[in-house]
């Protein structure tokens, strides 16, 4: 990633203003990170925006700061602030002068915040504990995805108030948007205010006496109480929805692109090749990841890659990364990252199971979790081919290191047909001259030719598991002999040498859908020239 004051931005305001909004929000989490430590030893409140004479500085607009607060932690700030503001709180306490955009508090595991004005959309979003308290009013999706905890709206909420909710309790002491309540599985919405029909899913009744004791504990504090007209929005059965969510696969490989000379003439035995790929961050010589061969190994647990013969070669894995290791984050992962993300090689943000957020909002996550790593660490968003186009329009926007692409679709996807995507996508974003990089993610163990030929698409390297049948240790072997055979064959000395001039098309079918000149055919085929 390139130092804070070179990014850009997606959101509608001008580049240049932005990078300085970027680097200030950055600057901000790390100097109340270091200030932190010494606070919580002598049990003190952290000021932000009071200056030492009395005078007020507040903050305006920084955005993804303030999270991942510890136990025991105070931090008081005054001002207006953009998106993600408090998020993945671990039982801190936070109190914001002002108002905040969308996402305040999301994901938030235990802890306090409290904001004395308006908030944009998602407050509370997909929260698991503590308490967030809104003096103002909410947008849309206030308490969305929520499993616990208490957030309390003291004015009005949008539309879709605890859509999608399974546990925990949402009080909003105005009114409510329509459809309050969509998809609600769990947990209990309470409005004081006028509430239209529920939506689908949840039904509505008059709060009880015990219910309003139990409510006391959240609102006593605040001065507040609801009567007993105040309505309750529950799940219509109480039942946990049953689905099983679909699997991304890839029903067929790279197995009918074939791979030919470059030269006339193969290397000879005794040529010294170099397999070697190294990742760097855009815009800077330090940092990065070394690859003996371009093969990303995927795992869950990093801890499993601690035998020596894992010892150097780097993988993504989403749990007790290794220093050589890229950290894929999720949706359940955010609040955990920031204690494996100062021991690891960089982060892998996992769109694909943050559906639901906005530009703006990606780029508040990112903000917060790079606030806890080096400058020189790795950046990369993760998304399905399908949405290839805004995930690298996202990683140049925002100015990041790379994409890693799943090839696989929901209905099964042949490999072969992501090469073109990705490859018109990358030039659209021209990637290459700007040093990003690209992954490309298959859903089993690589072999030699999977790595030439995703070489040859121009990806730095090829993201799969380790293989469950042989060794693990033997097949890294053969691997990088392989691969070394191959580049010998080819007539190539270095990994970058690969080109699609490399690859044919087995057959007319994947021709067509790879774009590969079909074997045997030097000139291209005429659906290539519009006829």
């Amino acid at each position: 990633m390139l130092p804070v004051t070179m990014k850009t931005t997606c959101s509608c305001q001008e580049p240049s203003a932005m990078r300085e909004l970027t680097a200030k929000s950055l600057k901000l989490n790390r100097d109340i990170s270091k200030m932190l430590p010494e606070a919580m030893e002598k049990d003190r409140l952290i000021k932000i925006g009071y200056g030492a004479g009395g005078d007020l500085k507040p903050r305006n607009g920084e955005f993804g700061v303030i999270t991942h607060l510890p136990p025991k932690s105070r931090v008081l700030i005054l001002g207006d602030l953009g998106d993600c503001v408090g998020g993945m709180n671990r039982g801190g306490s936070l109190t914001l002068e002002g108002g905040c955009g969308s996402m305040l508090g999301a994901f938030q595991s235990s802890g306090r915040a409290v904001v004395e004005r308006d908030v944009g959309d998602r407050a509370g979003f997909h929260m698991t504990g503590g308490t967030i308290t809104v003096h103002g009013s909410a947008g849309r999706e206030a308490g969305a995805g929520m499993a616990g905890g208490a957030l309390v709206v003291r004015g009005h909420v949008g539309e879709d108030v605890g859509a999608g909710m399974s546990g925990g309790t949402v009080i909003v002491m105005g009114s409510a948007g329509s459809n309050p309540g969509t998809g609600i599985f769990g947990g209990k919405i309470v409005i004081a205010g006028s509430c239209p029909p529920p939506g689908r899913g949840a039904s509505m009744r008059s709060i009880t006496e015990a219910e309003i004791e139990e409510l006391s504990i959240y609102l006593e504090p605040l001065g507040l109480s609801v009567g007993d007209d105040a309505l309750v929005l529950v799940a219509e059965d109480g039942s946990i929805p049953n689905f099983s969510p679909p699997r991304r696969r890839i029903s067929e490989g790279f197995e009918n692109i074939g791979i030919f000379p470059s030269a006339t003439d193969r290397l000879p035995e005794h040529a010294q090749v170099d397999v070697s790929t190294r990742i760097l961050p855009v815009g800077n010589d330090e940092g990065g990841l070394a690859f003996g061969i371009p093969w990303l190994i995927e795992a869950d647990d990093g801890s499993i890659l601690g035998a020596p013969q894992f010892s150097g070669h780097p993988a993504m894995v989403k749990r007790f990364p290794r220093e050589n290791d890229l950290l894929l984050i999720g949706r359940d992962g955010l609040v955990g990252a920031v204690d494996d993300l100062a021991d690891c090689s960089g982060l892998i943000l996992d769109l694909a199971d943050l559906p639901h957020l906005n530009d703006a909002e990606i780029e508040a996550l990112i903000v917060s979790l790079t606030s806890n790593m080096d400058t020189s660490s790795l950046v990369f968003l993760r998304d399905g081919v399908e949405r290839v186009e805004h995930l690298f329009r996202l990683v140049s926007e925002l100015d990041l290191d790379g994409a890693v692409v799943d090839a696989g679709t929901y209905g099964g996807n042949r490999a072969a047909s992501a090469l073109p995507r990705i490859g018109l996508a990358a030039r659209a974003m021209d990637f290459d001259s700007h040093g990003r990089s690209i992954a490309i993610q298959m859903d089993k163990a690589p072999s030699s030719e999977d790595l030439v030929i995703a070489a040859s698409a121009g990806c730095s390297c090829l993201v799969g598991p380790i293989p469950e049948d042989c060794d693990a240790s033997e097949r890294l072997v053969e691997l990088d002999s392989e691969f070394r055979g191959w580049m010998k064959e080819v007539g190539v000395s270095r990994v970058s040498m690969f080109s699609r001039r490399n690859l044919r098309a087995m057959d007319m079918d994947t021709a067509a859908i790879s774009g590969l000149r079909l074997v045997g055919f030097e000139r291209p085929l005429p659906m290539w020239l519009g006829n």
